[in-house]
């Protein structure tokens, strides 16, 4: 029942304690062979203690970090609990035979429990950045986790081990930003529900992944929001190295019937207003060009709506990525979600000789704020009506986060009497999308606009209006 058997200081010590907790016939097999470690590992397998001894589950310790062992049991009385015990914190079989449980002499013997599990690496070759944190306390898991996906490439230095670890920071780099966020969030909501309710958060059972997500549900959570949660525990479970609980049929089958019981109850997925050509008018006439919020929100609006940029696009901007060419604006996005590879996208903004002109309105915005380098939307203090000066309304430094833009269009918005919480950061791709295809563009320049890989997503941005109107086997109507 015991892996192993560790001795802490000196033996002599070690050994007259263990002798007065132990049973009479653990006591009198010490004595005569209890000098070699095979032999000691089998007889404290099968030994009784009075009083009993603590169990610890092996705690993790993260760079800069101090975590303890935790301890998961006082009173102790034989290996064989021991185990049935660590077995069912860490939520597997008693005789899983990566379940390691050894007994510790010391001046307090106690019993140590931990999970050896080899790393499952996202590519293949690759090594773990940080040790697994199987069985560990919930705050520890989030940590880990947290530090895992910051994890940056290492300089090169010629080692195997460096070569790896870069190779470990590249895969986790994989993910998007936004997609990093989201797995962030599903941890630790996950984290903190297992904790409420005493249950493993590492490796998780497939039983109480599904009720995680039911009772997500029932707090209002929508099915493409437990969708990111899965997806968070699934990625959670593979970069510790452990067996995925979100592949069990009991998992699926949970989500299939929150899915079919959201559809019977009339939940829709709620999609922000387009911001087409005639809203964006009407927002543009009302933005107050005096101030340097308004050239800024000008710039943004017109650019996002030209470019059909996504808020995530928009926020990422730099001066290096936007070209002035005789016909217009060429701005090279890096990054886009349609683009898996990362080899960078190319979208025009062309000249539209209007007061709609996101060139004269980027321009403007450049000249008034004086940037040259880094984030084209940046912070602005608040202004009192003074007329646009860097020196009197001082811009700040970081870019603004997508999150901010899609305040900005939310309360432009309600400036013209619009339900500004309909609106949001893909109103401006939405009302693009769907301008241009009430003015009759072919679907292959929609589909280069929106930057999409098939036809397919770009169906989710178009808002179709009437479902009546130009009927597929209805002729129009003389005059149309």
């Amino acid at each position: 029942m015991l892996d192993d058997v560790v001795l802490h200081g000196r033996k002599d010590r070690a050994f007259a304690q263990l002798l007065d907790r132990c049973d009479r016939t653990t006591f009198h097999r010490l004595s005569q062979n209890g000098s070699d470690p095979e032999t000691l590992r089998q007889v404290l397998s099968t030994a009784q203690f009075s009083p009993g001894l603590p169990l610890r589950i092996l705690g993790l310790r993260l760079a800069g970090s101090k975590a303890e062992d935790l301890v998961a049991a006082t009173d102790v009385p034989f290996p064989a609990r021991a185990r049935a015990l660590a077995a069912e914190h860490f939520g597997c079989a008693p005789d899983a035979s990566e379940l390691v449980i050894s007994l510790h002499l010391s001046s307090t013997p106690y019993f140590l429990a931990q999970i050896e599990i080899v790393f499952a690496p996202v590519a293949a070759g690759d090594a773990p950045p940080l040790p697994s944190p199987v069985g560990q306390a919930p705050r520890t898991i989030v940590r880990w986790f947290d530090t895992t996906l910051g994890t940056l490439v290492p300089e090169r230095d010629g080692s195997l081990e460096t070569a790896r670890d870069a190779a470990s920071a590249y895969a986790l780099n994989a993910k998007a930003p936004n997609t990093r966020k989201a797995y962030r969030a599903g941890v630790r909501a996950w984290c903190a529900w297992a904790e409420k309710h005493a249950l493993p958060c590492l490796p998780a059972r497939a039983a109480d992944v599904a009720a995680f997500l039911a009772d997500e549900r029932g707090r209002g959570m929508t099915p493409g929001t437990l969708e990111l949660r899965r997806a968070s525990l699934t990625y959670l479970h593979r970069l510790a190295g452990c067996p995925v609980p979100t592949a069990d049929a009991a998992v699926g089958e949970t989500m299939a019937g929150i899915r079919k019981t959201a559809a019977r109850e009339g939940f829709t997925p709620r999609r922000k207003a387009p911001a087409t050509l005639d809203i964006l008018r009407q927002i543009i006439a009302s933005v107050d060009i005096t101030t340097l919020a308004g050239l800024r929100d000008r710039a943004l609006l017109l650019m996002g709506f030209y470019g059909a940029f996504r808020r995530s696009e928009l926020a990422s901007l730099d001066v290096r990525h936007v070209s002035l060419t005789g016909k217009g604006l060429l701005i090279t996005l890096p990054h886009s979600k349609g683009d898996r590879a990362d080899h960078g996208v190319d979208v025009a903004l062309p000249h539209t000789h209007n007061e709609l002109c996101p060139v004269k309105a980027y321009a403007a915005w450049m000249t008034i704020s004086e940037i040259s380098a880094g984030a084209v939307f940046r912070r602005v203090r608040k202004e009192k009506g003074q007329r646009p000066s860097p020196a009197l309304s001082p811009l700040g430094s970081e870019a603004l986060t997508d999150r901010s833009i899609a305040r900005i269009i939310q309360a432009r918005a309600a400036a013209i009497g619009l339900d500004g919480s309909s609106f949001g950061g893909h109103s401006l791709k939405r009302g693009a999308l769907t301008t241009g295809m009430q003015a009759g563009a072919h679907p292959v320049k929609l589909k280069r606009l929106a930057r999409h890989s098939s036809y397919a997503a770009l169906g989710d941005y178009l808002e179709l209006g009437d479902p009546f109107d130009e009927h597929a086997l209805i002729p129009p109507a003389s005059g149309k």
